[in-house]
């Protein structure tokens, strides 16, 4: 499987780990992540409109350093899978997604007619984070409702294949860290730890997109050190939402074909 995603950081954090995923359950997946760091649905629009070169292309969870537009990027293969998001601090903002996600799920399936088109649900931010305290939120709760909300909307209004999502695991994993002795979950309060955060994001990547069980993946390169205990509660999380959404996915689809 090829799978590309015009993200940012947040798309760094989950395709560092999904190639390796990929290969410990015996698949070959290319994976490639525009990435330019903070970047919004509407700066995704302008770069679409202008065919600015203002994307790092990293592949298989590796920066490149090389720099292409997204017309490019999606030119430069045949992908069975696109994916794109909102930016952090504007996800839970309904009125910040269109006309520009609808525009650039039209420009993908234009330019890369074979992929389905998904959404990348993103996460909250910890209640102490210096981010957090930015947004009109009270508690990460009522943050993570209103991403659900509008992510949910924004795959009726481009016709997903359906919703990868990042943002359930990611506030159950915190939800719960204590009981498996994890001491973050973010790295900084928002971007995922570079440990057990990226490989619960990844994690449930592969899980929504595959449909295969994760459960005994043998994974276990990590840029920081991940706990055997930590290990299975990702595992254990992602291979809950990621069954759910399955589900709910194929409702997504039948309107996407």
């Amino acid at each position: 499987m090829k799978i590309l995603f015009i993200a940012n950081s947040f798309g760094e954090d989950t395709t560092r780990y999904l190639h390796g995923i990929a290969r410990a359950d015996g698949k070959n997946w290319k994976v490639a992540n525009l990435y330019i760091g903070g970047c919004s649905l509407y700066r995704h629009y302008r770069n679409m409109l202008s065919g600015e070169a203002a994307y790092e292309f990293q592949i298989n969870g590796h920066k490149t350093g090389i720099m292409g537009s997204l017309q490019q990027a999606l030119l430069s293969d045949e992908w069975d899978v696109v994916a794109t998001q909102q930016c952090s601090p504007e996800s839970g903002e309904e009125k910040s997604y269109e006309p520009f996600a609808t525009a650039i799920a039209e420009f993908v399936r234009i330019h890369a007619p074979k992929a389905k088109f998904y959404v990348h649900q993103t996460w909250t931010f910890e209640t102490d984070a210096p981010r957090f305290k930015l947004t009109s939120y009270t508690n990460p709760a009522d943050m993570i409702e209103a991403i659900k909300h509008c992510y949910e909307q924004m795959a009726k209004n481009t016709r997903a294949w359906g919703i990868i999502p990042n943002g359930e695991v990611m506030y159950k994993l915190w939800q719960e860290r204590a009981n498996y002795g994890i001491e973050a979950v973010h790295r900084d309060g928002f971007h995922a730890h570079k440990g057990v955060g990226r490989y619960l994001l990844a994690l449930n990547v592969y899980a929504t997109l595959s449909g295969r069980d994760i459960s005994e993946n043998s994974f276990c390169d990590f840029d920081e050190e991940v706990t055997p205990e930590a290990a299975a509660a990702a595992r254990a999380i992602a291979s809950e939402i990621s069954a759910k959404y399955r589900e709910l996915n194929k409702e997504y689809a039948k309107e996407a074909l």
